[in-house]
This record gives C-alpha cells, structure tokens and sequence, in this order.
C-alpha cells in the first residue's frame, strides 16, 4: 500500500473516531465505535487471505469504517444513506477518485439488510460487518444489540422473544465469502444449536418487532406488512415471469436455428445428388464445365458442414462432485451436469438445490446464460454456412456461364 492511500485511511480512523466520539448517541452501545473498529480488523484479515489489491482494499477499508457513521444523525433507520453521505463529503475532501468514492458507497449500500453484495469486495464486507456471529464474541455483542434496541424503540424484549428474532436471523443469515464459511460457519451453527435448546419445543408468536431481524431497525404495522408480503410475491411472480419467458424465447430461437440449419443441409444435399448424377456423367461432353462444377460442389460441401456444425450437439462429463454442490457451483437444471451420475446422488444433489432460494436463482440464471452463449455459436456458424452458400452460388452461376460461353 502506497504512502498516499496509508495516509487517506488514517485521515478516515481518525475522522470516524472522532465522529463517534463526539456526534454517535451513547445509547448505541452496539454500532459504536467499538464495532466500527472490529469490522475494519475483520476486513483486513478477509482481504489479506484473499491478497486484495491496493485500491479495492482501500475501497473495504473505507467501507468498514464509515459503514455506521450514519447513526451520527440519532436515527438508525436509513442510517447506510447518512454513512455514505459523510463518506462522500469527507473522500470528496481528500481528492478520491470518483470511481474509488462509488465503489465505497456500493460496499456501504451492501450492507443494509437484508445484505445484498455484488463484488468480491462487497462481499467481504458484508461479512466483515457480521464477522462476530461466528465467533465467541457473539453473545457480548448480542447483549449489547439488545440493549440498544430495548433503549432505542422503549421497550423491553422478553427472553424468548428476543432468543427467537436471533434464531431466525441466524438460520436465515449467509457468509458470501469462502473463507468466512469455512472460518466461521460451523461456530454460527453452534450458537444456532445453542439458542434452539435453551428456546425449546415450544413456539413463540410473531410481534410487529420480530417482524424485522435484531439488526435491523424500523417499527411496521400489519397494513405495511401485509402489503410488503404482497409485494414479494409479486416481486416473486414477476422473477418467475422473466425467467419462464427468457428461457422460452432462447428455445425457440434455437428451434429457428435448427430449421434454417436443416434447410441449408437439404437444399445442398439436393444439389450435390443432382452433381453427382446428372453433371458429373455429362462431364466428358462437356469438360469446359469440369471447374465450375468442382467449385459448386466444394461450395455445397462447406455449406453442410457448418450446418451440421451449428445443429451439432455437445455434451459435458456428467458428473458433479459434493463440494460443487455445497458451495453451488454445479447447474442441476442441464442434464449435462449429471447424466453420468446414479439415482441416489442426483436425489441427494437436487435436495440441497430446492432448500435453496438463491441456488435455484443461480442455477437458472446460469442455464438461461449458456443457452444464450449455445445459441451465439449455432448463429455465428449458420451466418457462415449462409454466406458460403449466398456467395458460392452467385459465383457458381457467374463461372458456369463464363466457362459455357467460352467453351462454346
């Protein structure tokens, strides 16, 4: 890291430091500074595994630390918004790049639940900011969330009330990054298993509150839950609509594909029968015909080539591996993935796909992609075989008519 960027991120601790120190309500005893500096130490070890550039670790690092100073303002909702408004002003006044103040301003954005990284970089400080859920600090932080909801909405949460909001918001929760899977998942898990033997058997009803997890802030009535659900399932509805509807024209522009490649291997097929038939017989009294008619049937063969080359199936290995399907990279919905694969292994793999929201997203995202990338290869070949065939005729007439009118 150069001398420029050390000197920018000591601007930023001790800018945020004394934000906090001055400005930051003393009842958020959880998003205080404290936090602000555990989520920097954890961004820099996430990104020092991951060997990060100079700039995108200058973009987390600056991320991490203005992350929460929106809470300055004394309002916990929206408070990304007034963290990046502060992160703009004061990298604005250190001459940042522009680019270098949208990436900050994204990381931050990332944030706010429910987190939604993009980039590596988001990625890493998403998890970064709830690094502490896999480790032992877990329940010290946690009591110190409780503390600042209880003062924050005035109102005191019961034990299992406040147990079940953590129970949710842990099984819901996600690490983005591997390393923080691996580093920190199996504690999670462990603090999960913990607080469901402690809530026991017995359910708890869902107040207004618990409507939102423990690290989020805002009071919603039922009207605005009630139709926040609505616009899920339309929101829902909708991603279902634009899948279905992509997936359906990428077949039928390949079932287009197909027949016009079917139309070009007839037609020529056609033509090279009636060569071999008819001219090729005919050649001994008419040898001024011989090239052209060389060069016609070279032009036919070529164009069925790259036919059958765009209409030509290809098939993968078939097989997955466990990790591939624990860490979502293997796409269940192309038979191409598994067709080599037993009963027992694709049923197992297909379970771990549909528990999943994101992974079925994912891996419909990824076949309509490479029915997209399938597709591009069946135009480009049928342009060529079309093309071979356009101007392979035109100078198939021009030399049969040359070679006729002087062979004559």
């Amino acid at each position: 890291m150069n001398d420029n960027t050390a000197q920018i991120l000591n601007e930023a601790q001790a800018y945020v430091t004394e934000l906090f120190h001055k400005e930051v309500d003393p009842m958020f005893v959880f998003h205080n500074l404290e936090h602000t500096q555990q989520v920097a130490r954890a961004a820099d070890e996430i990104a020092a595994h991951y060997q990060l550039g100079d700039e995108d670790r200058l973009v987390l690092l600056l991320a991490a630390w203005f992350h929460d100073t929106g809470f300055s303002n004394g309002q916990a909702e929206e408070h990304e918004k007034e963290s990046i408004l502060l992160a703009t002003e004061f990298l604005l006044s250190q001459n940042v790049d522009a680019d270098i103040i949208q990436r900050v301003s994204s990381c931050i954005q990332a944030t706010r639940m429910p987190q939604s990284p993009l980039s590596q970089v988001e990625k890493i400080m998403c998890d970064a900011d709830l690094y502490h859920l896999g480790t032992q600090d877990f329940k010290k932080r946690n009591v110190n969330l409780k503390t600042e909801q209880e003062a924050y909405f005035k109102k005191e949460f019961g034990k299992k009330e406040w147990r079940q909001r953590n129970i949710d918001f842990l099984e819901a929760h996600q690490y983005f990054t591997d390393y923080c899977q691996q580093k920190l998942e199996p504690q999670k898990q462990l603090w999960i298993k913990e607080l469901r033997k402690k809530q026991g058997d017995k359910g708890i009803k869902h107040t207004e509150e618990m409507e939102i997890s423990p690290y989020s802030f805002g009071k919603e009535t039922e009207t605005v839950s009630a139709a926040k659900t609505a616009l899920n399932k339309t929101v829902e509805r909708g991603i279902q609509t634009i899948f279905r509807t992509t997936s359906n024209n990428h077949m039928n522009l390949s079932e287009m594909a197909d027949s016009k490649a079917n139309i070009m291997i007839s037609v020529n097929s056609i033509i090279v029968s009636l060569m071999f038939s008819v001219v090729l017989g005919r050649l001994e009294y008419y040898p001024h015909l011989a090239i052209p008619a060389l060069f016609l049937t070279v032009v036919c063969v070529l164009t069925i080539t790259f036919a059958v080359l765009a209409t030509r199936p290809s098939v993968t290995g078939g097989r997955f591996t466990e990790d591939e399907i624990r860490s979502k990279k293997t796409n269940l919905l192309f038979f191409g993935n598994f067709h080599q694969m037993n009963l027992e292994e694709y049923n197992w793999a297909m379970g771990e796909l549909l528990k999943d929201r994101d992974y079925i997203y994912g891996s419909m995202i990824k076949d309509i992609y490479f029915l997209g990338v399938v597709l591009a290869r069946k135009y480009k070949l049928l342009r060529i075989s079309y093309n071979i065939f356009m101007f392979g005729m035109i100078l198939s007439v021009v030399a049969f008519g040359v070679a006729s009118y002087f062979g004559s």
